[in-house]
Formats: C-alpha cells, structure tokens, sequence
C-alpha cells in the first residue's frame, strides 16, 4: 500500500493512493491512523492533483546516518573523514520536516546548500534494541527524503547540527510504500535531479551499513517511536543549489519528491 497524509480544504488525515488502469491516481481517506494499525476506508475518494500532500509523517525524531556509501565517502573525506566502521548518526529536529512540493528555505547566513538524496524508513512501532533478524518487524514502509545542509556551516561549525537542522531542510514523501520487504528495500534505484538533470544515481545494495544494521544498531541506544524517520545516507555526487532550483529525490518502487530551493520573504 502506499500512504499519504493529504489536507483537503480545511481537512487533514490520511489516505490511500490508487492508480487505475489509464494511470489517474486517487486518494481514499482513511479513518484513525495507520500508524496504529487502523487503515479502514472512510468512503470518500479524490483525485490526486486536486488535493495537497503534506510529509507523510509527523515524526517526534528523524535519525540520519552520514558516510554510508563508499563513494560519498571519498568524496566527503575532507570534512568527515573515512572511519565507517560504525554507522554515523546524527539527528535532524522535527521543525526540520517538510512535505512534497513544500519550499526549501534556503538561509540568509549560508553560501552553500547542498541537496542529499535518501531512502527513508518509517518505524512502525515503539522498539529498542532490535535483533537485526527482527527489523522487518518495527518497519512500517519506506519513502523519499532530502538531507539537505548547509555546506559551509557543517565544516565552521566542526559538527552538524546546525548545518542540517534549519527549518525545511528535511522534505520527507510523496507517500509511505509499506508494501516492501526489508529484502526488496535493500536493492532499489536511488536517483537525486537538479532541474531536469540527474546529480546522484546509485542503489540501496551499496549501503555501507544496510537497514538492518540500522535499525539495529540506533535502536541500541535509543528508543525508536511509532512514525520515527531513518534516513539511511546519500550516494556520491551531493552538490550546491540555489534559490529557484528544485530538487527531485527519486527512489525505484517507493515514489518521486520534489522541492524547490527558494529564499524567504
């Protein structure tokens, strides 16, 4: 299945997406939350361009992993060195959270933003050190996110939580696939696009650190809630954006998230 939260007029809930045969897609809203295992039909359908997809997840943490592909790696040794022999995790606040099509606000204090496209998993139910063998248990799907960071800020400040906890700098969505086994998830196309043009073009078998090492490995430490966000690192070829340019997170049988990089008023 494939979940999205959507508003529709002054609503907003959660819904079913569905494709008929000449590729119209639908939403059809949900009663209660999926979340808790409540994904009944609440009888009214719309088409999808004529409502509003908002992040899929409201999570109280997104937990995000750096230096999980060999190539990004090396592209990033400078400023983070080559040491994987841990996964590692940093945190973005939830105040960073923004849905399909929503701007990315591109700082007055940075000089360099750079997109970083990412498989996410979406944690299904509260759990703490989960066995690896029982990951697939807690994940509830998986969807498209962008780690966006402030460049420069991330190498002044020797550290990463200011560089990528701005407001808007982790778009989440269209939707949550949950129709994926943890198996499946691990060999998918990942693709990143500036404008039309693709930047980052890798697959999830190239993990440093596969999902459940993951999930794993930060469920021993801290405890994983209900609609928690894991972003499991970005390929090679992360690079700067500016203000009107958008970015378009691609990841094989999950969905396709854009944003464009804009200033505020």
């Amino acid at each position: 299945m494939r979940i999205a939260r959507f508003s529709s007029g002054d609503e907003v809930g959660f819904g079913l997406i569905d494709t008929e045969d000449a590729g119209q897609q639908y939403v059809s809203r949900l009663s209660g939350h999926p979340l808790l295992g409540q994904v009944q039909l609440a009888g009214e359908r719309a088409k999808l361009e004529d409502v509003r997809l908002l992040s899929p997840v409201l999570p109280s943490k997104v937990v995000c992993i750096g230096k999980n592909y060999a190539d990004h790696v090396t592209e990033m040794s400078e400023l983070t060195g080559e040491d994987t022999a841990e996964p590692a995790v940093f945190l973005k606040p939830s105040t960073a959270v923004a849905g399909p099509d929503d701007p990315v606000f591109h700082p007055e204090i940075s000089q360099r933003v750079d997109y970083e496209g990412e498989l996410a998993v979406v944690i299904g139910r509260l759990c703490r050190e989960v066995p690896r063998e029982r990951v697939s248990e807690v994940v509830f799907g998986y969807t498209c996110a962008n780690d966006v960071t402030a460049r420069d800020l991330q190498q002044r400040d020797k550290q990463w939580t200011r560089a990528k906890g701005f407001d808007s700098f982790c778009p989440i969505g269209p939707w949550i696939e949950t129709g994926l086994s943890v198996e499946e998830a691990s060999d998918l196309r990942l693709t990143t696009m500036v404008d039309g043009e693709v930047r980052q073009d890798d697959r999830t078998s190239r993990l440093i650190h596969d999902i459940p090492a993951l999930v794993s490995y930060i469920s021993s430490f801290m405890t994983l809630l209900p609609g928690d966000v894991v972003l499991t690192g970005t390929p090679a070829g992360v690079g700067q954006v500016t203000p009107g340019q958008e970015v378009t997170v691609s990841v094989q049988s999950v969905g396709e998230l854009s944003n464009r990089i804009t200033t505020r008023d």
